[in-house]
C-alpha cells in the first residue's frame, strides 16, 4: 500500500514542481532577455512613468469617442460568438444535422443583423472632430 501511495505522491509532487516551473519561467525568460539599466535614459525621471522608453505627449486623461465603445463592443461579441461556432462544428452532423445547419444558419443571421444594423447606425465610420478650445 505504502509503494502505491509514495508513486502516487511522486506524480503529484513532479505535477507541482511543472506548475511551478510553469510559473517562473516567464520571469527568469523575461530577466536575462530584458535591457539593462544602461539602456534607458532615466536620469532625472523619477517621478514619470515610463512605458517602451518613449516620454508621454500630451494629457492621460483625453476623452473618446462612444463609437470607440461601440465599435469594441462589436468587436468583442463577435469573438465571443465565434467561440460559439467551434464547438458547433465541432459535433455538426453527428445527431441532428438538419437541426445543428438551421441552429448556425439562424445564428450566422443574427449576427449579420447585427452588422447590418451597426453599419447603418454609422459604428464603422470613424469620423474625426476637430478639438474645441476649453474656456477659460
Amino acid at each position: 500500500m505504502n509503494e502505491i501511495l509514495s508513486g502516487d505522491l511522486i506524480y503529484i509532487v513532479l505535477f507541482a514542481l511543472g506548475g511551478l516551473a510553469f510559473m517562473a519561467g516567464p520571469f527568469v525568460i523575461v530577466y536575462f532577455l530584458s535591457p539593462r539599466a544602461t539602456t534607458r535614459q532615466t536620469s532625472g525621471k523619477t517621478g514619470q512613468a515610463i512605458e517602451c522608453g518613449v516620454p508621454p505627449i500630451g494629457d492621460a486623461w483625453i476623452r473618446y469617442s462612444a463609437v470607440y465603445y461601440l465599435y469594441a463592443l462589436v468587436f468583442v461579441a463577435f469573438a465571443v460568438d465565434v467561440l460559439f461556432l467551434f464547438p458547433v462544428a465541432l459535433v455538426y452532423d453527428r445527431v441532428f444535422a438538419w437541426r445543428d445547419l438551421v441552429e448556425v444558419v439562424m445564428f450566422v443571421g443574427t449576427l449579420s443583423l447585427v452588422i447590418i444594423y451597426a453599419w447603418k447606425k454609422g459604428v464603422f465610420e470613424w469620423t474625426r472632430r476637430k478639438p474645441t478650445a476649453p474656456n477659460s
